[in-house]
């Protein structure tokens, strides 16, 4: 194993480590999924940067990395083909088949060299999908095929072994055979929301804030601005990007790290489409953006005119949204408590000790002259408790066991501590953000 294969399976294993990610059906390290992708580029290629870029394909969807980070550990050549694995759709980019299709152009315009990377991801999702869960395995299969018609560039032999995995699944499934009217997605997987004042107030959290609400503005000089003059007024503003104008419009940007000699020129970077959102964009989008990049540029006025960074997530508009779409799940849970156990048999869920807490905050509200039921004094770990012991509640929440409901529901509530103790999010929490936001608005979809 080179060097840098090795490099990028460390650095790919931990980062998904830190982040406890696992395979959803086996429970097994998510490393087990990079490992058997690199391990089939490797058996038709001998080209470490493919293989390397095999190990990382899932860091920037999956972990706190951006594709900076990536470049600056193994150079642009292997952050180029982990860019092209990276899907494009945002959230607010439609429904599911909306997204699908704009990535699968995405992938259509990819290289050889990454085409054969995603023949190789595809091979082993989809005998994983098809062996576990055969629901969600006839919608994969209708997005595989689309996908394998633009992935002819890719390498023959594992672009063969492609075909004949998913002729195999679609003959084990039966097809062709008439699509479920709602089918499990993957974003089901989160804690779920329901009823008609739950999916009013997703909407509301999810549209009522916008990335103009959180940009800085950027200071703007012209390519031919002699980096060290530029770099003594970021620093007197304490700003660490800078966006630049060429023949009077703004084309580009610097960064404080990358000013040397010269003028800007020497140092410009351009704006990548998928880097650069409206005003108007809602949060989801700009974590969308932050999951790829280190920088999201905001419009204003027809160009650039403000900047996003992961730092700015802290802010107190964000945490308050954060802390509204935590609340919205919770209601989401009582009510499925009171459809699961319509007589109040919850209760029987729950040690004494925890019914007893919840007696004593009731108590207090009503001398307080504030009307409540038992179920509404519950801390959040009690309402996961009781959701955890009913089989038929996990199903419901697209859960396929209890220990996945378990580590959902322990992110859940660190975030939300965090989110209340003024912690920082981003250190603690940026995982848990990404998929949050994500989740929420699929739902606003559904």
């Amino acid at each position: 194993m080179s060097d840098l294969v090795e490099r990028a399976r460390e650095y790919a294993t931990s980062a998904h480590r830190r982040i406890d990610q696992r395979r959803k059906y086996s429970n097994q390290p998510y490393d087990v999924h990079l490992d058997a992708v690199a391990r089939l580029v490797a058996s038709v290629s001998d080209d470490e940067e493919m293989i390397a870029a095999a190990w990382l394909h899932d860091t920037v969807e999956d972990t706190p990395a951006t594709l900076e980070d990536i470049e600056a550990q193994f150079g642009v050549a292997v952050a180029e083909l982990v860019e092209e694995l990276t899907d494009v759709s945002k959230p607010s980019d439609g429904n599911r088949a909306a997204r699908k299709a704009m990535d699968r152009e995405h992938t259509a315009q990819a290289s050889a060299r990454a085409k054969t990377i995603k023949l190789a991801d595809l091979i082993d999702n989809c005998r994983d999908i098809t062996h576990h869960d055969p629901r969600f395995a006839r919608v994969f299969l209708v997005e595989m095929g689309a996908l394998l018609d633009v992935l002819g560039e890719g390498d023959r032999k594992l672009f063969q072994e492609a075909v004949r995995v998913y002729a195999e699944s679609m003959e084990k499934l039966g097809f062709p055979r008439a699509q479920p009217a709602e089918p499990l997605l993957p974003e089901n997987e989160a804690l779920g929301i329901h009823g008609v004042d739950e999916r009013h107030f997703r909407r509301m959290f999810m549209e009522l804030f916008a990335a103009r609400d959180i940009a800085e503005g950027l200071l703007s000089f012209d390519a031919r601005s002699e980096c060290a003059a530029v770099k003594k007024a970021l620093q007197r503003a304490h700003r660490e990007v800078a966006s630049v104008r060429v023949g009077g419009e703004v084309q580009g940007y610097v960064r404080l790290s990358d000013l040397g000699a010269g003028d800007c020129t020497d140092c410009l970077r351009h704006f990548t489409v998928d880097q650069v959102l409206p005003g108007s964009a809602p949060f989801a989008d700009v974590i969308h953006v932050l999951t790829r990049h280190d920088y999201c540029f905001v419009t204003g006025l027809g160009e650039v005119a403000g900047v996003i960074r992961r730092d700015d997530i802290n802010k107190p508009m964000v945490r308050m949204w954060l802390f509204g779409m935590v609340t919205i799940i919770e209601m989401g849970l009582v009510q499925l408590i009171r459809e699961q156990f319509p007589d109040g048999g919850w209760q029987e869920c729950l040690s004494e000790s925890r019914l007893e807490k919840a007696r004593h905050i009731r108590s207090e509200r009503q001398r307080r002259n504030q009307y409540c039921e038992l179920i509404d004094c519950l801390q959040l770990s009690d309402k996961g408790q009781i959701l955890m012991s009913d089989r038929e509640s996990l199903a419901r929440l697209g859960f396929e066991s209890r220990r996945a409901a378990r580590r959902v529901l322990r992110e859940l509530e660190s975030l939300r501590n965090h989110l209340a103790h003024a912690q920082d999010i981003v250190l603690h929490d940026w995982a848990q953000i990404a998929r949050l936001s994500r989740r929420m608005e699929a739902a606003t979809q559904a």
